[in-house]
């Protein structure tokens, strides 16, 4: 092979490994809008219970938290299927920055996790990128 030849090979063998490797990356740029307000008790239990270790949970890897003030409306590249009117709102938006679904109120700790996993699992890959243990096993 004469080094004329390398040079588009080598080109041509990257760039298939390249699309292949984002092929293989889930489809998700998935995020979690809290929609708050000073003073809100409700967003203030969540930051004790949920807040710390939202982040190292699956759904928190998966959705990362993105706070916004509900005086502030949307943040910019964001549409709500309606306006935020309680907080705290919590807000699935999909890749294209659409509201996908929301909760609104805090139901507490153990209805949270659950309304969150179900909503991310009917409405993005979730379940795709991170399989139930039962499954895994």
């Amino acid at each position: 092979m004469s080094r004329r030849q390398f040079g588009p090979m080598m080109i041509r063998l990257c760039a298939t490994i390249g699309l292949a490797l984002l092929a293989a990356l889930p489809a998700r740029a998935v995020e979690l809008v809290m929609v708050e307000q000073p003073g809100c008790a409700y967003c203030a239990a969540w930051d004790d219970a949920i807040a710390p270790i939202y982040p190292k949970t699956d759904a928190g890897k998966f959705a990362p938290l993105r706070r916004v003030d509900l005086h502030d409306g949307p943040p910019e590249g964001i549409t709500y299927a309606r306006p935020a009117r309680f907080t705290p709102t919590f807000i699935i938006i999909d890749d294209a920055g659409t509201e996908v679904a929301r909760i609104e109120g805090y139901p507490g700790e153990d209805f949270f996790w659950g309304l969150l996993e179900k909503m991310l699992a009917e409405n993005t890959d979730f379940l795709t990128a991170f399989p139930p243990q039962s499954a895994v096993n």
